[in-house]
């Protein structure tokens, strides 16, 4: 079996964690007890770029045990959990190409070695896998039946993809489920990336002004945790009704040249490139700290405040890099500006990625069995296994729902009766 990974003695460590996550994972739990028996997967190639952790593991071992002949990549840099990736290789002998930290020829290799398994099914966090294939690997192309994405800066990538004409094979957009962007993406991300600032720079958060770059369901999570810590939040925002939503839920907002000279922390979250300008960071006070929780690096321009800087960056702290401008003022990024919830902490709290890895499961079983009625575009999450997904969710916590009655269903079915 192939692999790369940074030390296989870190095995019994990642076990362990993997094992921890998994207590609070027990709608993927009831998933891998029945694909343990149908094994839906069997005999099936699949390719997985994800971010390599505790969670990402546990749904390595579902997608296993349903018969899945599976390679699993790093989806950025710097979010690998290592003793993840090596418990994987040696105990459940999975071929995992991640190492945390690893530069960026060697990110590449590794989605090469997954597109060298020739996959039929390919599920991605952030497009990359998506992209190397269309673009560099196309004979490659031929293998594939579909795929499904994780996140909303993969979702925008291949939908961009698929207006063009661009996409080879159908695709279903999990970060569009409610069972995922609902919770993941708002409770995870919000809680994860402030767990993110907190373990790179050991700040106090109440008293600060956080800005918030973007309020989509991720920044949304972001500015409700930054607030439940004591932050003055601002919001940034591009568009009305978000922008006139986040009014409506306390928060400041104006443009980020606005916010930028009273910020002490900024963190964006928008998917798109950016965010924090040239100008932003010509505006930002001296020891102002800058991250993104954005799928890319490109929501900061580093390379910007880098021609702004006084000679090279200074590591401060681990995930800390200081940039001293001419006339004194200090900026520090996190985490090269990559995922700071990932990068400097563990990621989303496991049962949240519960609902958002069993879509991953479910939805894939639906591709490789309907990949023939479907055309080259980006699917949502069928109705169905979103519905499926949180009565298996409040199932396995204990809680019980109301059912409609046969008088209250008629009464939904008709027009008739009114005052």
């Amino acid at each position: 079996m192939k692999h790369h990974v940074k030390d296989l003695e870190l095995a019994p460590s990642g076990r362990l964690r993997m094992e921890w996550a998994e207590r609070e994972m027990p709608v993927l739990r009831q998933i891998r007890e029945r694909f343990e028996k149908e094994k839906p997967f069997k005999g099936a190639r699949m390719s997985a770029c994800l971010h390599v952790t505790t969670e990402t593991g546990n749904l390595a071992r579902v997608l296993q045990a349903g018969g899945a002949d599976l390679v699993l990549v790093a989806s950025n840099p710097l979010s690998t959990q290592d003793d993840v990736a090596a418990a994987l290789v040696a105990y459940d002998e999975i071929p995992v190409y991640a190492i945390k930290g690893e530069d960026d020829e060697t990110y590449y290799e590794h989605l090469n070695a997954a597109v060298d398994h020739k996959p039929q099914i390919t599920m991605d966090d952030g497009a990359d896998l998506v992209s190397t294939l269309h673009k560099n690997r196309r004979e490659a192309l031929g293998a594939v039946i579909g795929g499904t994405e994780e996140t909303t800066t993969g979702v925008i990538r291949l939908r961009a993809m698929a207006k063009e004409g661009a996409l080879e094979y159908p695709i279903i957009a999990v970060n569009d489920a409610l069972t995922k962007h609902l919770f993941d993406n708002r409770y995870g991300t919000g809680q994860s990336t402030l767990d993110g600032v907190i373990r790179a720079t050991n700040v106090l958060i109440a008293g600060k002004i956080v800005v918030v770059g973007g309020y989509g369901w991720c920044s949304r999570g972001i500015a409700m945790r930054a607030k439940g810590h004591g932050a003055n939040v601002i919001v940034t925002e591009i568009d009305p009704l978000k922008a006139l939503e986040a009014v409506m839920d306390g928060f400041r907002v104006m443009t980020m040249l606005e916010a930028a000279p009273s910020a002490d922390i900024i963190v964006t979250s928008t998917g798109n490139k950016n965010v924090v300008d040239r100008r932003h960071f010509e505006a930002l006070k001296d020891g102002a700290i800058v991250c993104n929780s954005g799928h890319f690096n490109v929501e900061l321009n580093i390379p910007a405040l880098a021609k702004m800087a006084v000679g090279a960056p200074r590591r401060v702290r681990p995930f800390v890099d200081e940039y001293t401008l001419p006339d004194g003022r200090r900026i520090h990024i996190l985490a090269e500006g990559r995922l700071v919830n990932l990068s400097a902490a563990e990621g989303h709290p496991s049962a949240v990625m519960d609902m958002s890895f069993a879509n991953q499961a479910l939805n894939a079983e639906y591709m490789l069995a309907h990949a023939d009625e479907l055309q080259n575009i980006v699917y949502a999450v069928p109705e169905d296994i979103d519905q499926a997904i949180a009565k298996l969710k409040l199932q396995a916590t204990g809680i019980k729902i109301d059912v409609l009655t046969p008088e209250q269903i008629a009464y939904l079915d008709s027009w008739q009766e009114g005052t």
